[in-house]
């Protein structure tokens, strides 16, 4: 069985990231068949990046007025020529054996959509591989995202990294929403119509996300208001677990308030928190093999689950005051920076 890829990058005022993703999209042992960028009403336009790929791959290149990036998949799609559609963040690089892993895994054992993991490249900075530690920690909301667990069953796979057949496509359409959940909204129906979905582990990405803690917080912002977003169309997929952050963001600043109001509980809140940091230390110095990663790592968490506690607690308490049944595509909200 011989399946096409077609690639489907949606790009917003990246062009230099978009540059290093197809380069190292140009390394695959196992080359895309087609790759389509489409540009989302960028400033900064990447045409000429694009061009620069003509005689490495069948490339294609679409400007279009801005509307998120669910939408912008949605217009790919349309125009994807695969059997199987392939979407990359533009801030990805892909390691030389993606797509040989793809092709096994779907000619040994079918998946109408799969996610894959994320990883932080040997060449990131330490501030990036923090992030990408915190984003996949099980110290963290993040853990879930790369779980073994998820090697069938309903895994909900991440646009960031994500495969779906031409036949889920014309099942079920494209994102209803374009930003703020659409990619969990759009797994949702998958699973919902009995598609077949599961984590590839070995097609993991390299995931830069964001350079520093400023950009990372405002991501994680409106992740957290995404989550609720998410309710306004499926009440049930909010869960207990989503509201850990919240009040992991309320616990540490009332720990103030505790040390006022006693030393016992104030020392016991702080205590937790000094654990908790510790753990993060610990555990992220093992793994990144670097007592500086730690240390930013811990600082890591800390943004990564304030930034997604705020932006729940503030998108939940706009949700409380909405008209019943009001619903969010995000089309006229900016990209998170």
């Amino acid at each position: 069985m011989n399946i096409r890829y077609s690639v489907i990058i949606p790009v917003y005022n990246r062009p230099d990231e978009l540059r290093e993703l197809l380069d190292s999209l140009s390394r695959q042992t196992r080359k895309p068949d087609e790759i389509l960028v489409i540009e989302d009403g960028s400033v900064e336009r990447a045409e000429s990046v694009v061009a620069a790929f003509r005689e490495t791959f069948d490339i294609r290149y679409f400007f279009k007025p801005n509307s998120g990036q669910g939408f912008t998949r949605n217009y790919g799609f349309e125009r994807a020529s695969g059997d199987y559609f392939v979407i990359f963040d533009s801030d990805a690089l892909v390691p030389p054996h993606y797509f040989e892993a793809v092709d096994r895994q779907l000619k040994t054992a079918w998946l109408d959509a799969y996610g894959g993991p994320d990883a932080a490249h040997p060449d990131f900075t330490p501030i990036q591989k923090a992030i990408s530690y915190s984003m996949t920690s099980p110290f963290t909301t993040g853990g879930i995202r790369g779980s073994k667990k998820n090697l069938g069953g309903n895994y909900h796979p991440r646009s960031f990294n994500m495969g779906l057949s031409r036949s889920v496509y014309e099942t079920i359409g494209g994102y209803r929403i374009s930003r703020m959940g659409e990619d969990i909204e759009f797994a949702i129906r998958i699973i919902d119509h009995g598609f077949k979905t599961g984590l590839i582990p070995e097609a993991f990405i390299y995931h830069k996300r964001r350079t520093n803690f400023g950009q990372f917080f405002r991501q994680l912002r409106f992740f957290g208001r995404a989550r609720i977003n998410i309710s306004r169309f499926y009440p049930s997929e909010l869960k207990l677990v989503h509201l850990f952050p919240a009040l992991f963001t309320l616990f540490w600043m009332s720990v103030p308030f505790w040390w006022f109001i006693h030393q016992l509980p104030g020392v016991l809140a702080t205590g937790a928190l000094l654990l908790f940091s510790v753990l993060i230390l610990i555990d992220a110095t093992r793994k990144e093999k670097s007592l500086k990663v730690g240390f930013l790592s811990v600082a890591a968490a800390f943004v990564q689950l304030t930034g997604y506690g705020v932006g729940f607690l503030k998108e939940g308490w706009k949700r409380l005051r909405e008209p019943k049944g009001h619903q969010e595509t995000g089309v006229n909200m900016e990209y998170p920076s």
